[in-house]
C-alpha cells in the first residue's frame, strides 16, 4: 500500500471518529432526542437566531479532528448563515490535550470583551503552532493583543472562576448528553455520526431542513 493512501485512510479515520475521550464510560442517550440539548443563554452561537435548524458542536480547541472539522464548519455557516444557528460548546480533553483548557478559557475570555468566534477563529486558524508548545498562555495573550482587547482584563477573567466553571459546565452537559469524543454534533438535538466531508454535512442538513417543514 502506498504512503499517499496509508495517509488518506488515516485522514477518514481522523474525520469520522474524532478523539475519544478516555475518561469517560458514558453511553448514549436511548432515545433520538439528548438531554439538555435546547439552546441556552450562555451558548456561542451565530447566524440565524429564529431558524429552526440547530447545528451544536462539541468541541476541544487541541484536538486535530476538531481542527479538521474547522473549515469545514466555518463554510457550512458561511453557506447557511440566514437559516441555520451554529452552536460551540466545549468539550477539552485534559487527559490527552493540555492545553486545550486553556484554549478554552482564552475563548471565553475574549467572549467577555465581544469577542468570542475572532477568538475561536484564531485558536484554530494556528492549532498547529500552539499545540506543541511547552506552555500556550502567552500565545493566547497575543491573540488577544492582535484582537485589540483590554489584556489586563483578558487574564484576569482568563484564570476566573466565573470562565473555568463556564467551560466545566459545558463539558458535565456533554458527559451527561453522553458525550465520549471530540467532535460531536447534534443536528436539531439528534446525535449524529460525523459526516466525513462538507456534501455529507449538506445532506444531513437537508434532510433536517426538510423534517422541519
Amino acid at each position: 500500500m502506498s504512503k499517499f493512501s496509508i495517509s488518506i485512510i488515516l485522514l477518514v479515520l481522523v474525520l469520522g471518529v474524532g478523539v475519544v475521550y478516555l475518561g469517560s464510560k458514558t453511553k448514549r442517550p436511548t432515545g433520538d432526542l439528548a438531554a439538555g440539548m435546547s439552546v441556552n443563554a450562555s451558548d456561542h452561537v451565530k447566524s440565524s437566531s429564529t431558524a429552526s435548524t440547530v447545528l451544536i458542536e462539541y468541541s476541544d480547541f487541541q484536538c486535530p479532528a476538531c481542527g479538521s472539522f474547522y473549515p469545514i464548519l466555518k463554510e457550512l455557516a458561511a453557506r447557511h448563515e440566514t437559516e441555520m444557528l451554529f452552536v460551540y460548546r466545549h468539550f477539552p480533553l485534559t487527559q490527552i490535550h493540555k492545553h486545550a483548557k486553556p484554549a478554552a478559557q482564552a475563548a471565553e475570555a475574549a467572549a467577555l470583551q465581544g469577542k468570542f468566534w475572532e477568538m475561536h477563529n484564531l485558536i484554530f486558524d494556528n492549532q498547529s503552532a500552539w499545540s506543541s508548545l511547552p506552555a500556550a498562555r502567552e500565545t493566547f495573550i497575543g491573540y488577544a493583543k492582535d484582537l485589540g482587547l483590554d489584556l489586563a482584563k483578558f487574564q484576569a477573567d482568563m484564570d476566573s472562576e466565573a470562565v473555568s466553571a463556564k467551560v466545566d459546565g459545558d463539558f458535565r452537559g456533554g458527559v451527561d448528553a453522553g458525550i465520549n469524543s471530540t467532535p460531536s454534533f447534534f443536528l436539531n438535538g439528534k446525535r449524529i455520526q460525523n459526516p466525513r466531508s462538507l456534501d455529507e454535512f449538506e445532506k444531513l442538513i437537508s434532510t433536517a431542513k426538510n423534517a422541519n417543514q
